[in-house]
């Protein structure tokens, strides 16, 4: 069953799912730069850490932004938050965090 959120999760939700794949992405770059860089002595992406550190700031930023709109406690903001540090769990957690935030909608409807 589908049910609308309000706008304000469905665009805080949104912006979550873009900035964890995105930042999904840019931590696999920031693993193929330090293997580059340690590895190889190649330092071709070394100017990827920086950016990589931003997007992470913006990424926490819509965990935050999302968690407090769907009343999430701190512990488990914070657990959302250090997904955006392990390689492809940012991708797991995207698909999970959207289908308990999109079935808590329904669930709040329906009871």
């Amino acid at each position: 069953m589908s049910v609308a959120l309000s706008p304000k999760v469905k665009s805080s939700l949104t912006r979550f799912k873009i900035m964890a794949v995105i930042v999904g992405i840019g931590l696999l770059l920031l693993v193929a730069e330090v293997v580059l860089h340690y590895g190889f002595d190649n330092d071709s992406l070394i100017w990827w850490s920086q950016i990589h550190g931003f997007l992470y700031l913006l990424y926490v930023i819509t965990v935050a932004d999302l968690g407090f709109r769907v009343k999430w406690s701190l512990p488990k903001m914070i657990g959302v938050m250090l997904a955006g540090v392990v390689p492809f769990f940012s991708f797991v957690m995207e698909r999970k965090v959207a289908r308990e935030v999109e079935g808590s909608s329904a669930d709040t409807l329906a009871g």
